[in-house]
């Protein structure tokens, strides 16, 4: 099973001040990741920083694929996750992993250990609005999970996290990133001991 493609439309202003649309249709820039085939992060838009520049800039999303967004930026996604068990059923799950994270360019974002409860335990220092649009997902947390269905938002505030998909069919969500900044005693737990 595979989902519909992405429908965006982005508007802007003519030379004369009126709102005209700048584009209608699929997204510029969808990116399916080598090492987890089915794994795919479709790029709707992003803003390099807070307040963003309200104008007529270029494309944002054309630009290599990175997991977290800019110092001080905002990205929106939709992510399509596929079952588990099509790449988490083998020897090569460690290596599979580093992959990953080095192909969105957030190596420094994986946090597995030995007793991780997923392979891809991984956290950002960000806010993250996670919505299920399409299917199922376990959201993993270091102690404890949740089972997640269409409408279950999740508000993610910078904790170690993995999302398990067990449905055996895939998962469509929409994410919403804020890039932030860790309160001084959370980042002091978190720090390399």
């Amino acid at each position: 099973m595979s989902f519909p493609p992405i429908h965006r439309v982005v508007t802007g202003h003519d030379a004369n001040g009126k709102a005209v649309f700048v584009s209608n249709g699929p997204l510029t820039a969808v990116h399916s990741v080598e090492s987890v085939p089915g794994m795919i992060f479709h790029e709707v838009w992003e803003v390099w920083g807070t307040p963003p520049v309200v104008g007529n800039t270029e494309d944002p999303t054309l630009v290599p694929l990175k997991h977290t967004a800019r110092k001080n930026g905002v990205l929106l996604r939709f992510f399509d996750f596929p079952p588990d068990e099509s790449y988490l059923s083998d020897d090569k799950v460690p290596a599979r992993m580093k992959h990953l994270f080095d192909e969105v360019r957030n190596p420094e974002g994986l946090t597995t250990k030995p007793d991780s409860p997923h392979p891809m335990m991984h956290r950002s220092e960000a806010i993250d609005y996670g919505i299920v649009i399409e299917g199922e997902i376990i959201l993993l947390l270091d102690d404890s999970e949740v089972h997640l269905k269409p409408g279950s938002v999740v508000v993610q505030r910078g904790t170690n996290h993995a999302w398990a998909n067990r449905s055996g069919k895939p998962c469509r969500m929409l994410y919403v990133q804020i890039d932030g900044q860790y309160d001084p005693a959370i980042a002091a737990l978190l720090a390399p001991k």
